[in-house]
């Protein structure tokens, strides 16, 4: 009896095996993606720990640091969707490029900044640039991959996003300690050059181009829609990004602005969607449970995941007088563990469903109650030991969450809307993100401010942001609940 033929062969008597080339060549694709998905991600994290030498080297204010941070998310969360839909409509090897090489340029300008004004202007501009890659990965991941092989391409983009978020103040303390507290903050951004030039080559090769098919086949773009968007993300981000450099409750009134505009935003893609014009974003897509569970999920756990290691940081700094490189060395278990947790999570979600996403967020629970009850019993210089167990375990669960649920959350969802549900998604995770750092931030800081006792600072903000991902918890067990009734 004769052998198969081996799938993974490169060669046959014939010559060249064209489909182990292409398969091959797929996942080519995904790492030049993940790379640029990295690099972008990156830098919401990077920067936090060369904020001190942005500082000295550019006598920057305390409102322009904040602006470096928070300018970044937002202009990132507000070119989700619309770069999402472009990607859908004009080819996302098209709108990948032009974000990544916007990316590069802007991260080269950051670093060249003369001052602190034209570094928050070029910031801005590198954050509509990553906001402009990153809908481009998910909808890749849909184009290029079905079944098994794409949950694991999530799980591997699960392992990029838990790495990037967690060793960026590694990366950023050692770039700093390598060039220097005055000018080493520049090096956050020039990093991104040989990197980003190499993906853009990579990815003109390596990316697969538009069919004539879906060439001829274009929908119209939706610019109402793109408004009423973006004005109501800005306005519900805005005061949320910027709640410690706005003083007084003014800025509160933006909220249910955004909220008004986010509703008028729903009712016009309704409207478009009903009358069969071009929407935006599908509001059907909402009628899959999987996916307006899966972004309810995302919003609510990245309020808690990302505030981790914000109060973190600067517990570690200044309150026990750690430099930037032994701040960013603390966060190294959890970004093992998450990377880890992730690659294992995207093989096993195709079995586990749901349940594994609850399992995750359970150990996100444990590891962060851990860390909470470490900080506690050694309060002082060696509080980073203390917390490496509970971190790990923590970052086993987020791997075990972020990635199985993306997969979960797009898996019903259509590839020719893949980028503007991914940028849905994206947004949610965004806007999270925000809000959890407003929340924990503001626990944080008026602990710190009316008391100056730093662990105890850090325990009520680990508690905040415990919160959130307890809610998220709850949210995916009732859901769980309604899973089992519905097929009994």
């Amino acid at each position: 009896m004769t052998a198969p033929k081996a799938r993974t062969a490169a060669v046959t008597e014939h010559g060249p095996d064209p489909e182990a080339t292409a398969d091959a060549r797929r996942w080519k694709a995904l790492a030049v993606c993940l790379t640029a998905g990295f690099m972008t991600l990156l830098d919401t994290s990077i920067v936090n720990v060369a904020l001190p030498s942005m500082e000295r080297g550019l006598h920057a204010s305390q409102a322009d640091l904040s602006w470096v941070v928070s300018g970044y998310a937002l202009t990132y969360g507000l070119a989700l969707v619309p770069a999402g839909r472009l990607g859908d409509l004009r080819g996302r090897r098209t709108a990948f490029l032009t974000g990544l090489a916007l990316f590069t340029l802007a991260s080269a300008a950051c670093g060249l900044a003369p001052s602190s004004g034209w570094l928050v202007a070029f910031r801005l501009l590198q954050g509509a640039a990553a906001g402009f890659v990153s809908p481009q990965v998910s909808g890749l991941i849909q184009q290029l991959f079905q079944g098994a092989e794409r949950a694991r391409a999530f799980g591997m983009l699960g392992s990029t996003i838990g790495i990037s978020t967690a060793v960026g103040p590694l990366v950023g303390g050692l770039l700093i300690q390598a060039f220097g507290t005055d000018s080493g903050w520049r090096w956050v951004f020039f990093v991104n050059l040989p990197i980003g030039a190499a993906a853009f080559a990579a990815a003109l090769r390596l990316l697969p181009r538009r069919s004539a098919a879906e060439r001829r086949g274009g929908e119209g773009f939706d610019p109402v829609g793109v408004l009423l968007l973006g004005l109501g993300v800005v306005a519900v981000m805005l005061p949320l990004v910027q709640e410690q450099e706005w003083p007084g409750r003014g800025k509160w009134a933006l909220v249910p602005l955004g909220v008004l505009l986010l509703l008028a935003f729903w009712l016009w893609e309704r409207r478009q969607t009903d009358r069969q014009h071009a929407p935006l974003v599908n509001v059907r897509l909402f009628r899959l449970r999987s996916f307006s569970l899966g972004a309810l999920l995302a919003l609510v756990y990245f309020a808690g995941f990302t505030t981790v290691f914000f109060v973190y940081t600067l517990f570690l700094q200044n309150g026990l007088g750690y430099s930037a490189l032994e701040a960013g060395c603390a966060s190294v278990p959890f970004a093992v563990g998450s990377a880890v947790a992730a690659a294992a999570g995207g093989r096993l979600v195709v079995r586990h469903g749901r349940k594994l996403v609850t399992f995750g967020l359970l150990g996100v629970a444990l590891g962060l109650t851990g860390t909470i009850v470490a900080v506690r019993l050694v309060p002082g210089p060696h509080a980073a030991w203390a917390t490496a167990l509970p971190l790990l375990v923590a970052g086993l669960g987020s791997g075990l969450t972020v990635s199985p649920n993306t997969t979960l959350t797009l898996s019903e969802v259509p590839v020719r809307l893949a980028g503007a549900a991914g940028g849905v998604l994206q947004t949610s995770q965004r806007i999270g993100s925000a809000a959890g750092i407003a929340a924990v931030g503001a626990v944080f800081f008026a602990h710190v401010g009316n008391h100056d006792h730093w662990a105890d600072a850090l325990q009520l903000g680990l508690l905040t942001a415990l919160g959130f991902v307890v809610v998220a918890l709850v949210a995916a067990v009732l859901d769980l609940r309604a899973e089992a009734r519905q097929r009994a």
